[in-house]
């Protein structure tokens, strides 16, 4: 295996949104590292406009073309840049990509089929063809389907074994059938492949196509081909069972350091983390205006949706706050849910704070000054945050679904990392809740020993890039 070619929406540290973007900024970084100078590894990502000029100024201009996306003739250049190893191709055309957000244009559709056609374009055009092509989430998704469609007959790109990644099956790129030529570019005889309950659907479209399906947990591969999980899409991947595996994240432990003083006020590590974990907390309460003092601190940073268990929420951390408990919570999203949590500050004004924004460098510090991180999803794929915290010294309260299940360990005689409830309830929430408070206030020594065994968890990314690597020769090796 010489090559692995990634293609996705977004990639720390240049542009990222969540989860994906930790994801593609870690992985191809690990992969290249295990496997050495040998192999060359690529993410091909769009020029957004919200990169900033710093990177810019780090790229070169590699390759300039032109492509036909069903009637349109469509310029486009591709900037090279060279980091830990790992080659990043930006594919830009500022008519579709210089914009201040990411996603949620009118226009995504379009701004994604250009972005999944210029990357196979850019491939045939220099000979660069990998061995791996490896796509994510509904946005590249289109990248496998032109590969095995408009140029499957190409003698150049036949030898190339392709991996789709679900990393969360609720955004699937779902669009009118009408636009299948005029937009997608998709001859009627494609249309079986991407139609799909009524709509075109571009993530249904990869998973048919690819050679091997993953998604980002054991759990999740599971959940997927059931109903209640799948957003629709369990008859289609119980079809692609045979393909399908799910291996868990892992975490960028170097981004994520409560020993990094760049990011954290008090650094700290395993052996000072109670010193630091209390120096932290008086500085956050005089960033927040939050009165904490000795009080436990609990905190969420989250998407503000209801799979992410808002509803449960609320009415357990009005509890917890009775019984004296400090809350502040990170995230944007739904405006119902920034009400909600609004009124919980008004209510509770020295107990409880609410900042509705996406601020990394402030989930750090929450994550250093918490003592207790709540994540009562409704659904999970894998989730980073509930490994974050762990990395912090946080200790997780999860509910047992997808990713969660699977990197959280329920505390009691035989360890443990973090509380775990199954019920979707505010009451079998709340209960774990008050089992953390209640261990917390009476067992400081247990406390103690939860928390280190949180810190020494292992979420880095070496033994799932092994296990990516594994699945990539294990294609390239079938072809012969």
């Amino acid at each position: 295996m010489r090559s692995i070619f990634y293609v996705t929406s977004e990639a720390t540290p240049f542009a990222a949104s969540g989860g994906l973007g930790d994801v593609m900024g870690a992985l191809p970084r690990t992969v290249r590292r295990l496997l050495g100078r040998e192999c060359t590894v690529t993410v091909a990502l769009p020029l957004y406009g919200t990169i900033t000029k710093e990177w810019r100024q780090r790229m070169r201009c590699v390759h300039r073309g032109e492509l036909s996306l069903a009637w349109r003739r469509v310029p486009y250049a591709v900037h090279r840049l060279s980091y830990y190893g790992v080659e990043y191709l930006f594919i830009e055309n500022p008519r579709y990509f210089s914009r201040p957000a990411l996603y949620g244009e009118f226009d995504d559709g379009e701004r994604f089929a250009f972005f999944a056609r210029a990357t196979v374009e850019y491939v045939r055009a220099t000979g660069r063809i990998p061995d791996v092509w490896h796509a994510n989430d509904w946005q590249s998704a289109l990248s496998i389907v032109y590969l095995r469609t408009l140029f499957a007959e190409d003698p150049a790109l036949f030898s190339v074994r392709t991996v789709f990644t679900i990393h969360n099956v609720e955004y699937q790129g779902r669009y009118d059938p009408a636009i299948l030529s005029d937009v997608f570019d998709l001859h009627p005889v494609h249309r079986g492949i991407v139609e799909y309950g009524g709509c075109l659907n571009l993530m249904k479209g990869a998973i048919t196509l690819c050679d091997r399906l993953t998604t980002v947990s054991p759990r999740y591969a599971g959940e997927l081909t059931e109903e209640e999980h799948s957003c629709g899409l369990s008859p289609v991947i119980r079809a692609a069972s045979w393909k399908l595996s799910g291996i868990l994240n892992g975490l960028d432990t170097a981004y994520f350091s409560p020993a990094d003083p760049s990011c954290v006020p008090y650094p700290y590590d395993k052996e000072t983390v109670a010193e630091g974990k209390r120096q932290n907390k008086a500085a956050l309460a005089r960033e927040l205006s939050l009165p904490i003092g000795e009080a436990p601190l609990f905190v969420a940073i989250t998407r503000l949706t209801e799979a992410k268990g808002l509803d449960i929420l609320l009415p357990a951390v009005e509890a917890l706050l009775g019984e004296g408990a400090r809350f502040v919570l990170l995230g944007t999203g739904e405006p119902r849910y920034e009400h909600l949590f609004r009124e919980l500050c008004r209510r509770y004004p020295e107990k409880a704070r609410a900042v509705f924004s996406f601020d990394r460098a402030l989930s750090k510090r929450l994550y250093a000054a918490g003592d207790v991180f709540l994540m009562p999803s409704r659904s999970e794929p894998c989730g980073l945050a509930q490994m974050t915290a762990c990395r912090y010294g946080c200790v997780p309260v999860v509910r047992a679904v997808g990713g969660l299940a699977d990197s959280i360990t329920p505390y009691g005689e035989h360890g443990g990392n973090g509380f775990v409830f199954h019920e979707y309830s505010p009451e079998a929430l709340e209960s774990s809740l008050f089992e953390a408070l209640a261990l917390y206030r009476t067992d400081p020594a247990a406390w103690a020993r939860l928390r280190r065994t949180c810190l020494l968890t292992d979420f880095s990314w070496r033994r799932s890039a092994a296990k990516y690597i594994e699945l990539y020769e294990s294609i390239t090796h079938a072809r012969g």
